[in-house]
Parts: C-alpha cells; structure tokens; sequence
C-alpha cells in the first residue's frame, strides 16, 4: 500500500474518530452505544443499543421461539384423537356443570357431533387430520430461524401475520358456524398466547442483525479505503 493509502487511512479516522474513554465518561452510555457509527449499512441500526451481546440476544430468540414450536406442536398431536379428548373434557367439567351450564352444553354438543360424525362420515375425520399435519409442519418451519434467525426472520413474520389473521377468522367465521362467544373467545387465545413470543423474538432478531451491522460497518469503509488506495 503506498502513500496514497495510508494518507486515506488517515484522513478516514480523522473524519470518523473513535470515542476515547475521556470521551465516553462526558457522554452517557446509552448514547454512544446506540449510535450506528458512520458507514453502517443497516438503516435502523440506531433504534437499537448495543448494551446486550449477540449470544445473549441468540439464547433469548431461541428461547422464544421454542414456546411457540412447543405450542404448535403440542396444538397438532391433540388435534388427532378429538372425540377421545372431549369425551375427557366433559368428564371433567361434568362436576361444574351447575355452575357453568352453557359450557357443559357445548360441549356435550361437540361429543355428539364428533361421534356422530365418525360413526356415520368418517372420512370427515380427515380433515382434522390435515389440520393436525399443518400445525406439526408450522412447527418444524420454525426450525430455520432457530438455526439462523436472521436470514429465516421471515418465518416469524409469517407467524405474526397469522396471530393477527386468527381475529377477523374467529369473529367472522365463529358466528357463521354457530360457535358460541364464549368459544370464539379460546380461539382468540391462540394469537394472543402466541403473538408475543413471536414479536420479542423479531425484536431481538433485528437487534442482532443491527449489531452486526455496526460491527461490520466500520470495517467495511476501512476495506473499501484500502481497495480503493490499490488502484492505479
């Protein structure tokens, strides 16, 4: 590298000084640390403080995500042997039956309908096997961004869309079908139950593609500096 270069190395930190440690006792903390220093290619890297590591943010999306694949998996293996679980369930409730008869009602309904159902139509009985199959594969989707939550983050876009998607279903469809409010009401729990996990996990995917960014951005000015110093 000529004199060139090292003249553009200088003039480069002369314009872009690294915080001295005098500098960072004048200024507080969480300024200079969520400031994106100059030439960071992620346009939001601002809006997020560098105050927690990456690994740290990992293990938390993780973690995250790991409730809502439980949750989808879990969702989808007890969507199979329905009749044998709300037979289970009206067993249950079958002592508060004074107090909740609505319930009870409802549910004694669907135990009718569902062995009705499969005495007569069993072949109805595969449709709630494909909606147990489609939670199962929602499940092993999220293994992406659980193995690289930043180039798969929109697996977990995908999952906030369809928390969000679950109301105008449940509001719309459940009095269509003759679905109680109370009902409408546990099926909406489903996207609240679930959206939350899904947007710490984003948030904490954006953080860390944001810190990576800063990490990466005053490396590439001082590459593209020096590339550039080499030609003729």
């Amino acid at each position: 590298m000529g004199a060139r270069g090292h003249h553009r190395i200088r003039s480069h930190r002369a314009v872009n000084p690294q915080p001295t440690p005098a500098d960072r006792r004048r200024v507080p903390r969480r300024m200079w640390t969520a400031a994106a220093p100059i030439g960071s290619r992620h346009p939001e890297a601002h809006r997020y403080p560098a105050g927690m590591r990456i690994e740290e943010r990992l293990w938390r999306t993780r973690g995250w995500l790991w409730v809502v694949v439980v949750g989808l998996f879990l969702s989808g293996v007890t969507a199979f042997p329905l009749e044998i679980e709300v037979r289970w369930l009206l067993r249950a409730v079958d002592p508060i039956a004074d107090q909740v008869p609505a319930l009870v009602t409802w549910i004694e309904q669907v135990h009718v309908g569902l062995v009705e159902t499969g005495d007569r139509y069993p072949f109805m009985r595969y449709g709630t096997d494909w909606l147990a199959f489609a939670h199962l594969v929602l499940a092993v989707a999220f293994w992406g961004p659980l193995r690289d939550p930043v180039r798969n983050v929109w697996v977990v876009q995908l999952g906030m869309i369809a928390c969000v998607g679950i109301v105008p279903l449940a509001l719309i469809c459940g009095p269509l079908r003759q679905i109680p409010w109370f009902w409408t009401m546990v099926d909406l729990s489903f996207a609240v139950g679930a959206f939350p996990p899904l947007w710490f996990a984003y948030r904490h995917i954006r953080a860390i593609e944001a810190q990576q960014a800063r990490l990466a951005g005053p490396t590439h000015s001082l590459t593209s500096e020096t590339s550039g110093s080499a030609r003729p």
